[in-house]
């Protein structure tokens, strides 16, 4: 058992997830309804995405705060090549192209910062998520800017039956199976497991971390088309506070920010988690003024839970 859940972390996640899920239950008897879930997952997304970046950045035994950024300047990238092109439909692909570009972009501009330079992580991506966010109000002074309706009517709605919201997430899972099997995530463990002995076995190090960053930066700039579909319109200070969400859905999930252990599927779970706290707590008919204090104390024993869990089963 011992060695199961050091294999598998994410396995006590899954048995919070199923608590929540069930508390939630009671709490709210729709909850099991299907439109309630399609509103859930929507909701959910865009930390789930971000999430999952961030777990490759620190399974190098990095760390990227500039996601939060990330999101806010690709929703206006977007929204104002739409707007560039007349907002038609002609305009959805160039749109969504410009903001995926963006967000690459830049977690590889971090990457390059961070293993070439060997700036130090959490200052770097830090002082970029500020000037990004700088260069977000530039782009967009004001929220605003509408998108297409048939972009936001098909996120909003289904492609052949299913939830466009649901198709999203599973890509995310296939993408995340993908890597889970792939090289790449080997060689990031080994790099965050021991960086200098990653290197001297030949590992391209400086590669890794390079690559791991830009997929934060691309699973960024996904979350914010989310995002775009979700509110329909432009918002410079969007995703503010998706960079520590994110962080504490990773460390939720079982992966060690140390670095060299986890997976994104302990990460998936644990934005999950968050978000279903975050329900818990709200059906629950909290007072306001203590909700955010309640959510901040079970994050904060499950995240020590977790590490004591692991260290007992190391």
């Amino acid at each position: 058992m011992r060695r199961l859940l050091h294999n598998r972390p994410w396995l006590i996640t899954l048995a919070v997830l199923v608590l929540l899920a069930a508390v939630n239950t009671v709490l709210q008897p729709s909850f099991v309804q299907p439109a309630v879930l399609q509103s859930n997952l929507t909701t959910f997304l865009p930390l789930i995405l971000v999430a999952i970046g961030q777990t490759y950045v620190i399974l190098a035994g990095d760390i990227d705060l500039s996601v939060g950024s990330i999101v806010a300047l690709s929703n206006v990238v977007t929204v104002s090549v739409f707007a560039a092109l007349g907002n038609g439909p002609d305009a959805i692909p160039y749109g969504m192209a410009a903001g995926l570009a963006t967000g690459l972009l830049v977690g590889l501009l971090n990457g390059v910062l961070v293993s070439v330079l060997r700036l130090q992580p959490i200052v770097t991506t830090f002082a970029t998520g500020i000037v990004l966010a700088g260069a977000a109000i530039w782009v967009l002074p004001q929220a605003g800017l509408p998108v297409p309706d048939g972009y936001w009517m098909v996120y909003s709605g289904t492609v052949l039956g299913v939830p466009t919201v649901l198709l999203i997430l599973a890509a995310a899972a296939l993408c995340v199976a993908i890597l889970s099997r792939s090289v790449f995530q080997a060689h990031l463990l080994a790099v965050g497991g021991n960086r200098a002995g990653a290197f001297q076995t030949g590992l391209s190090v400086v590669r890794l971390r390079i690559l791991a960053y830009g997929l934060s930066g691309l699973f960024s700039a996904v979350a914010a088309l989310c995002l775009t579909g979700e509110t329909a319109s432009g918002d410079p200070l969007l995703g503010g506070a998706l960079a520590l969400s994110a962080i504490s859905a990773v460390v939720l999930g079982g992966t060690a920010l140390s670095g060299g252990q986890g997976g994104a599927v302990g990460s998936i779970l644990g934005a999950l988690v968050l978000g279903l706290i975050g329900n818990v707590i709200f059906f629950a008919g909290l007072p306001f003024e203590y909700q955010t204090l309640v959510q901040g104390l079970i994050v904060l024993l499950a995240l020590a839970g977790g590490v004591v869990v692991t260290r007992r089963t190391a």
